[in-house]
């Protein structure tokens, strides 16, 4: 394990513990939008995490949910941090324990570094490129599932559906006839963690931010699984879809993405 890695799995651990001690406590929740919430523990995450990466990476360029984009030249390229300092803000706020903290390092637009830390379950998922992935400090690999009416598959839908370039209930119609079942728990990074790990054989969903899947899709591509936008597309830290899979369904899930929405790409 490289230094970064256990400094970021360290910084991690530090702002779970904040979400922890707030879980069932929160008293004020703002709306950033209609049904996207804040709440002063997502602030209090972010502000541990940048604290502690712009002490240590004082160069790098980061992009976080709370308060957006950050430091370096401004150019495009280099090292840039992608945060999410609670991943299933709506899941905390209502006092259902599924929610992670996400942070990843991507130079050039490629995710490097990944970490998702599920905080109530005490479960560190990691990765590094070219290192594989871990759970726990122990290596996981994706699923074998080869069928897809065998599947467990997981998705979401976005928070602004009034303006959403997709809102996924076709493709949701289309994938649900096929597989054994879908998941939608809320939380995207778990949800790519969980795929890494083998608990999920895909997950898809549109309307995400950087922050929402670099580490996760890392997690999963490190695990021996596929990362892609949901149109096949390779840069989905730019997009704003995404597709992992264990890699063995992943262009069967793709033709059936690709006819829905009409917007290959």
């Amino acid at each position: 394990m490289s230094e970064t890695l256990a400094l970021v799995q360290e910084i991690a651990r530090r702002a779970g513990a904040v979400l922890r001690d707030g879980f069932g406590r929160v008293t004020h929740v703002e709306h950033k939008g209609a049904t996207d919430l804040v709440t002063d523990y997502d602030r209090r995450s972010e502000d541990l995490i940048l604290a502690a990466l712009r002490a240590r990476f004082p160069d790098h360029a980061v992009l976080a949910e709370e308060s957006g984009a950050s430091g370096g030249d401004g150019t495009p390229g280099g090292y840039r941090w992608l945060v999410d300092p609670l991943d299933g803000t709506t899941n905390f706020a209502h006092g259902l324990p599924t929610f992670a903290v996400s942070i990843a390092l991507t130079l050039d637009n490629r995710p490097i570094v990944g970490v998702v830390y599920d905080p109530m379950r005490d479960e560190m998922f990691a990765a590094e490129a070219g290192r594989g992935a871990t759970l726990n400090g122990d290596p996981i690999r994706v699923s074998a599932e080869t069928s897809l009416q065998e599947a467990l598959l997981a998705t979401g839908f976005t928070y602004d559906l009034r303006n959403a370039r997709r809102d996924n209930f076709k493709e949701f119609e289309e994938i649900h006839f096929q597989v054994q079942g879908i998941r939608r728990a809320g939380a995207a990074a778990l949800d790519g963690a969980w795929v890494g790990a083998g608990r999920l054989d895909g997950y898809w969903e549109f309307g995400m931010k950087p922050w929402d899947i670099a580490a996760g899709a890392l997690i999963v591509e490190e695990a021996g699984g596929r990362a892609s936008t949901a149109e096949g597309g390779a840069d989905f830290v730019s997009s704003d879809s995404i597709l992992v899979s264990n890699g063995h369904l992943h262009e069967r899930m793709l033709a059936i993405l690709r006819q829905p929405g009409g917007e290959p790409g």
